[in-house]
């Protein structure tokens, strides 16, 4: 049976995790022919986020087979937490690997749709500006900000992507083979730009699907004015390294 790891990067989520990862497994339901698997990757939270991850690995409902933990020394960001995880994947054989927030703004139920569509991909995204997808509960102000970021970067790099800030997203491995991990340059919100871009450079085929994006339901944004300088800087990076034939 093929398999898919899904990846769910964590600082300060211990009000949410445990809701997510059972949200998560009981797609398994739905998803009859992948097995699911979830792999944690916490950034030393100090709110207890990875026990309470372990206390999760030590139930019989669950365990320490579908339930995974990569715990690390502190908080070294979304992109190398993410990278972390797929190297993870690779070397343990998973066929699809996922992104994922754990903060409900990416909805569990959709998981079933992103496992169809990767059959006929290479990369799936979850996306929040294609017909038929929705922002709920977000501020005028943030919608505007990610609306305009993703105008930004289709227009500086040139990538037929509508959301390339998105986070919920689906990977076939040959994809994350293929990519240089090593040569990851961007650890914020622009580390979804960057490996979107690279995706697309390499030729892989791209579905965006729609999405109903909920702003979380607990905890605190990660969102902040240097995560915004890094994606401003990064597209520039990105269309030069391009264009020298770097990517």
């Amino acid at each position: 049976m093929p398999t898919a790891l899904l990846i769910i990067p964590t600082f300060n989520e211990k009000d949410n995790i445990s809701r997510i990862i059972d949200a998560v497994l009981l797609q398994q339901a739905n998803c009859p022919d992948v097995e699911l698997n979830i792999l944690v990757v916490d950034d030393n939270s100090p709110d207890g986020t990875a026990d309470a991850v372990r206390s999760l690995q030590d139930t019989a409902k669950i365990g320490p087979h579908k339930l995974r933990l990569i715990s690390r020394m502190g908080k070294m960001g979304l992109g190398t937490a993410y990278v972390a995880g797929f190297r993870y994947g690779l070397e343990n054989g998973y066929d699809y690997i996922f992104e994922m927030d754990a903060d409900f703004s990416h909805d569990p139920n959709e998981i079933p749709v992103f496992l169809k569509e990767i059959q006929n991909y290479d990369l799936v995204l979850g996306s929040r500006y294609v017909s038929g997808a929705n922002v709920a509960n977000w501020p005028l102000r943030r919608l505007l900000l990610s609306y305009y970021a993703n105008l930004y970067a289709r227009v500086i790099t040139g990538i037929s992507v509508k959301d390339a800030t998105g986070g919920f997203k689906c990977f076939r491995r040959k994809v994350l083979e293929t990519i240089d991990l090593d040569d990851i340059r961007s650890n914020g919100y622009a580390f979804q730009i960057e490996m979107n871009f690279r995706a697309w450079r390499k030729k892989f085929t791209i579905k965006e699907i729609p999405i109903v994006f909920v702003d979380r339901h607990a905890g605190t944004s990660k969102m902040s004015k240097s995560i915004v300088r890094e994606a401003v800087g990064m597209v520039w990076k990105l269309k030069l390294r391009a264009i020298a034939g770097e990517l």
